[in-house]
């Protein structure tokens, strides 16, 4: 969704900004941290307050493991924040999940660093 689409939707810059916010995951990992439960507690308060805003949640992974265990991984991760997202008070049809696995790097590289970057959550707007 682009600037204008969101100015249209009536959501401030601030709204932008924690809807677009991602979470992260330790390697090997769909424990949600205690950054990313303050992440997710911000985005439940929006949604909430906006019940026409479905939100996608994609689960991304690294590169490293096979394509399936990836997969797997990657929607235990959007299940995760689904769960909890829910259970601060989100109605469930609000909320849909994907998982790209591996598929959708937010970094290319081979290194923990790069690999940091892509074990996440992103946070789409379904209208």
């Amino acid at each position: 969704m682009n600037q204008s689409e969101f100015e249209a939707r009536n959501l401030s810059e601030s709204q932008r900004i924690v809807l677009s916010e991602k979470i992260y995951f330790a390697f090997d990992s769909f424990e949600l941290s205690p950054e990313a439960r303050a992440v997710l507690d911000r985005k439940a308060q929006l949604i909430r307050t906006k019940p026409n805003l479905k939100v996608l949640i994609e689960g991304h992974c690294d590169e490293r493991g096979t394509q399936e265990y990836n997969l797997a991984l990657g929607e235990r991760r959007a299940k995760a924040a689904e769960k909890y997202l829910v259970m601060l008070g989100v109605p469930t049809m609000q909320i849909e999940t994907v998982s790209y696995g591996e598929e959708r790097p937010a970094v290319i590289g081979h290194n923990e660093n790069a690999w940091a970057q892509n074990r996440r959550d992103e946070f789409q707007a379904v209208w």
